[in-house]
């Protein structure tokens, strides 16, 4: 019989943990709000865009990738919002920037056949994150949740009628903005451990999941939370010993937990 506590022994998966137990339940808050705002092709722009903010880096010589890609990812964020202003098309201009976006950045890292060391960003690799890395995630998690007490109610009545809510003197402009960089800086923060390949599913998924069987706003998000904590530690220790990446791992426990929540809701 497996010891299913034998993997806390190495200090690299208790940093994993910390950092699983950290970025799920964001991806579990900011899911809600991106399913409701119907934003998955935004977030998963903001996946992509994370090549491009690495390629940027390269060109203009800034030795630390994150930085360049923290930075790229805030401008197209606040980009994409103000072209969904003026357009009907959202899905669409979105998918055009995101389209782009990867294509500049393959053609910038894939110079001279160099794309091989930046592959790893595609899959990511949780257990490769430190302690000062963790720190970081710490820090956003702590502004987030701030914003979410503080501004939830302003943001979810711009989600259900921004021309209501600007009646009512909410900033609805200001309160968008805030909501993308958010959303920015945890995917690009997430990235490098999480993939660009999987993480929109990761943030799509649970609150998808968690809207199947909520009949309010307090178990839409208690659920989401859970789900998204759930499937990222179970996630976790299975990926240990199936020796698989943790990543898709994640993904797939938290596809079962949606399909189970959906065909619960047909019944």
């Amino acid at each position: 019989m497996p010891d299913w506590t034998s993997w806390l022994e190495y200090g690299f998966m208790k940093n994993a943990l910390a950092a699983v137990i950290i970025i799920t339940p964001l991806f579990g808050l900011m899911g809600t709000m991106i399913v409701n705002k119907k934003m998955a092709y935004f977030s998963d722009a903001l996946g992509h865009s994370a090549l491009t903010g690495i390629a940027a880096g390269v060109v203009f010589g800034v030795q630390n990738t994150s930085i360049s890609m923290v930075v790229f990812a805030i401008i197209f964020a606040l980009l994409l919002n103000k072209i969904a202003e003026s357009s009907t098309a959202v899905d669409t201009i979105i998918s055009v920037f995101s389209s782009c976006s990867v294509a500049v950045g393959l053609v910038i890292l894939s110079k001279g056949g160099n794309f091989s060391k930046y592959s790893s960003i595609l899959v990511g690799d949780v257990l490769s994150i430190t302690k000062q890395e963790i720190g970081y995630l710490a820090v956003i998690f702590v502004i987030t949740v701030l914003f979410w007490f503080f501004g939830f109610n302003w943001l979810n009545s711009v989600c259900i009628h921004k021309a209501l809510a600007g009646s009512k003197g909410i900033p609805v402009k200001l309160m968008d903005d805030i909501f993308a960089v958010l959303t920015a800086l945890i995917v690009v923060l997430s990235i490098k451990w999480v993939g660009i390949l999987i993480i929109n599913a990761l943030l799509i998924l649970p609150a998808a999941s968690a809207r199947n069987i909520s009949e309010n706003m307090r178990e839409y998000h208690f659920f989401s939370l859970l789900f998204s904590l759930f499937s990222g530690v179970l996630g976790l220790v299975l990926s240990y010993y199936t020796s698989v990446a943790t990543g898709p791992m994640i993904v797939i426990l938290a596809s079962v937990i949606y399909f189970a929540t959906y065909f619960w809701r047909k019944i």
